[in-house]
């Protein structure tokens, strides 16, 4: 029932690779030009890895308590059937969880498994793992948050969504709704775009961000105004093509809440949408997503109505999302596909335990609203 059902589901990402939004290249280098000694360290024949016969893996996920993280868990899951191999999936309770998770990837390492998974809380605080993993010849697959500056030999490839064109996947749907309040935006009457990250410390969250703020200026800049970007100083400092406040008919401000909860992210949210010249906001994940909505629940001010209220939009997925979007809170979120993250993970350690050559996948995002979250090639990227 699991090879009928991921069928299903492969063949509705295929189609879906012809509508997505944005593609290209993946959150991470290419890693496929590996020494050759590092190689022959982790080549294994198709009989080699555990007792029973097949290869096993550890997999560290960023969290459990997120139904993007259960979606991930299933596609690995569904390889390891397929494959006939075994993967045990672990994850602190929370993504700012980071100690914790980086005790969970040391544990991992003791076990001398066939290679991990990984999807990092933190890029900067795993690279003396990851040298530990690299120094045990066991390889490391990256997915969902690539790891630019990864110790040499240490990660082989990275199954991650182009998170810049994803970010301006949803910049560019939010745009055309907005634009009549941004062309009427003068430098005394400003107009002001929300964002809300789970941090800045993450790559993936770091390019998202990012994108949307890119693609942003550069939609406004299209229709003559200036803009200024405020709030944290990771995001402010990476803005390139911005003025200062005091110049700008544009403001875009972005929050990251202290900790990775919903109720962090709803009290960044409420900053923003308080602001009488708030024009819309965006939740760059599911947890940020979520804040908006719960932030509306004491503002009562999103709509899919410009001239009614603050336009809001969203990232990943959740029952929260679907019903914001069905009930005129949202214009509409971008989706990735964790199912096939998972899925491609387990694949590409296993390639890699056989001795083959493997490389970044790159996967799309997928913006989805009232007129297609129900379609057949949209919906199985739809976790609740």
């Amino acid at each position: 029932m699991k090879k009928k059902m991921l069928a299903i589901l492969l063949g509705a990402v295929m189609v879906l690779s012809l509508a997505a939004c944005g593609g290209g290249g993946g959150d991470a280098k290419d890693d496929t030009k590996k020494d050759d000694t590092k190689k022959e360290e982790t080549k294994k024949d198709d009989e080699g890895g555990s007792k029973d016969g097949g290869y096993h893996f550890e997999v560290i996920v960023k969290s459990f308590q997120s139904t993007y993280w259960q979606a991930a868990v299933i596609g690995i899951d569904n390889a390891c059937e397929e494959l006939g191999v075994t993967a045990n999936a672990n994850g602190p309770a929370n993504e700012s969880d980071i100690a914790d998770q980086i005790q969970m990837i040391d544990s991992a390492i003791e076990k001398k498994p066939d290679g991990i998974g990984l999807a990092a809380c933190d890029t900067n605080s795993v690279m003396d793992s990851l040298t530990k993993a690299a120094e045990a010849g066991i390889p490391v697959v990256c997915f969902d948050t690539g790891i630019d500056n990864a110790p040499e030999g240490s990660v082989y490839a990275t199954v991650a969504t182009d998170n810049e064109a994803a970010g301006a996947c949803a910049a560019e749907n939010m745009f055309p709704v907005i634009e009549d309040k941004i062309k009427a935006a003068t430098v005394d009457a400003k107009v002001r775009i929300g964002e809300v990250n789970q941090d800045a410390t993450g790559l993936n969250i770091q390019q998202r961000g990012n994108g949307f703020i890119v693609k942003m200026i550069e939609l406004c800049n299209g229709v003559d105004k200036k803009v200024a970007v405020v709030g944290n100083e990771f995001y402010v400092n990476a803005a390139e093509g911005t003025v200062a406040e005091s110049e700008a008919e544009v403001i875009i401000e972005v929050g990251v809440p202290a900790q990775t909860t919903v109720d962090l992210a709803s009290t960044e949210a409420q900053k923003i949408m308080a602001k009488d010249d708030t024009i819309a906001i965006w939740g760059s994940n599911q947890t940020t997503a979520e804040g908006v909505i719960t932030a509306n629940g004491t503002l009562n001010k999103l709509s899919t109505d410009p001239s009614k209220g603050i336009i809001g939009a969203g990232f990943d997925a959740g029952t929260p999302q679907k019903e914001a979007i069905k009930n005129g809170q949202f214009i509409g979120s971008v989706t990735q596909s964790p199912l096939m993250m998972g899925y491609e993970c387990i694949q590409t350690l296993n390639k890699i335990a056989k001795g083959e050559s493997v490389s970044d996948i790159p996967m799309d995002g997928y913006w989805y609203d009232m007129e297609n979250m129900e379609d057949d090639n949209i919906k199985p990227n739809l976790y609740d």
